[in-house]
């Protein structure tokens, strides 16, 4: 690319991860022209050669790659906290139809979704999230539920993929309309992006095969087809969907969704925790992209995905916070530690491999062109991690132990500064135009509002 016509920006650090699974790089820098990496290079060499550039000066950071969060419930910030059943939950489907659906999603109405959306958009870009995937079930707030999020989402500067989590458990008519709800936001995405190059776009969301027909499904698959979009729904997050599929229709989940003819590169499928060799087999060999949320399987006692097997299957693994803790750093580290744990082999998955599952990775998950790598032609959406400051690390960094020491002792708060499509949002560690004591006091009154 190389515009030496172009003024731009030259990014440069003390190390730098242009790849996760590369080789970092010491004393290298990017250039930024039009919100894309247009050259790489030694900082030295990238100066001399943009001599009128802007230049970025990150000593004593780690240049690397914004994370894409593969999959979060923005609105699950609100139930932080929320008051515990008055009887324990006995099993899975007890936390949904007892808990989870009465006293949180059945009571969100559009200014707790927008207060929420602003809060997490803001929490997620200064822990160095640069695009992410959303799923919102709000059956009592249609329609226009996604349009309320949209406009916090937009204000962020994130690049934002929405949907609505459309389901029949509340009958027909709500399942219709949250299909519907889908199909209009991502028409209006488009128009928008279009007109003002906004960053947000839509995708097609179902629930599960307990909650909805199939003739729901296909109705979906086919929307998204006819839009060119992905269809998200949630797989075998416990024990409870698999057995529920074996019971009604004589076969496991992702058996049933390869019979009715939607198991392909279309259907982005988050958790996949409790699989069989044959659900196992559907999924290397039709191509669903999987998402992996190993801190929040743990909390709800799902079980551990066998994300290893999945990717020496070939399958696109992405990595996702679930809404529960959106420190991708936490997020990586769990991964990092739960496989290894799981298998009792230290070696089992490396950080380099968890840091492209949370990055490059994820955006396959999600269709995402050009993200996830700081390579010429690549979209600018890249952050600035501190290995000194106040919390420096203790041991001598060198390229042999770099991504190790990121992913077990760096957190969201030792991130710097965070660049989207060439637009900086994080400086300094604080969001760029967020009052953070506004969102806070706005999400506190939401979060009391649905507790109540």
């Amino acid at each position: 690319m190389h515009k030496s016509g172009s003024r731009g920006e030259i990014v440069g650090a003390d190390w730098a991860v242009t790849a996760a699974l590369d080789e970092p790089r010491r004393r290298w820098a990017v250039r930024v022209v039009d919100g894309l990496i247009d050259d790489s290079g030694p900082v030295g060499e990238l100066r001399a050669r943009y001599p009128s550039d802007d230049f970025c000066d990150a000593a004593g950071c780690v240049l690397m790659p914004g994370f894409v969060n593969a999959h979060v419930h923005l609105y699950g910030v609100l139930a932080h906290g929320v008051p515990a059943p008055a009887q324990p939950v006995a099993d899975f489907w007890g936390f949904l139809d007892d808990y989870w659906w009465p006293l949180v999603e059945n009571a969100l109405d559009h200014e707790m979704i927008a207060a929420a959306a602003s809060w997490v958009t803001a929490e997620l870009a200064a822990g160095g999230t640069t695009s992410f995937f959303d799923i919102l079930e709000a059956p009592n707030a249609l329609p226009d539920a996604l349009f309320a999020e949209r406009d916090a989402v937009a204000r962020s500067r994130l690049r934002g993929v929405l949907s609505f989590e459309a389901t029949e458990r509340m009958g027909a008519a709500n399942g219709r309309a949250g299909l519907d709800e889908n199909v209009r936001f991502i028409e209006d995405c488009r128009a928008e992006a279009a007109a003002s190059g906004d960053r947000v776009s839509g995708a097609m969301c179902i629930h599960t095969t307990f909650t909805c027909s199939e003739p729901f499904i296909r109705q979906a698959f086919d929307a998204a087809a006819d839009l060119g979009v992905f269809c998200h729904a949630h797989v075998n997050e416990g024990v409870h969907e698999g057995r529920w599929c074996e019971e009604h229709h004589g076969m496991r989940t992702l058996e049933f969704y390869d019979r009715i003819g939607v198991a392909s590169p279309r259907f982005q499928a988050s958790q996949c925790v409790q699989l069989s060799p044959r659900e196992i087999d559907i999924l290397a060999s039709s191509g669903i992209r999987v998402s992996h949320m190993p801190l929040s399987n743990c909390e709800v006692g799902g079980g551990i995905a066998p994300v290893l097997e999945l990717l020496e299957r070939g399958v696109t693994v992405g990595l996702g916070s679930d809404g529960y803790m959106n420190d991708m750093f936490a997020v990586m580290r769990g991964a990092f530690l739960l496989h290894r744990a799981a298998t009792l082999d230290p070696g089992a998955i490396s950080a380099a491999r968890v840091l492209h599952l949370a990055t490059e990775g994820s955006a396959r998950t999600l269709g995402l062109d050009r993200v996830g790598r700081l390579e010429p032609g690549w979209h600018a959406d890249l952050q600035l991690v501190d290995l000194e400051g106040p919390r420096g690390l203790p041991t001598p960094v060198e390229a042999h132990n770099l991504l190790d020491q990121l992913v077990l002792w760096r957190s969201a708060s030792d991130v710097r500064r965070v660049m989207v499509g060439g637009d900086w949002i994080v400086d300094d560690g604080e969001v760029i135009g967020a009052d953070m004591e506004q969102l806070r006091a706005h999400t506190l009154e939401q979060a009391a509002r649905l507790w109540s």
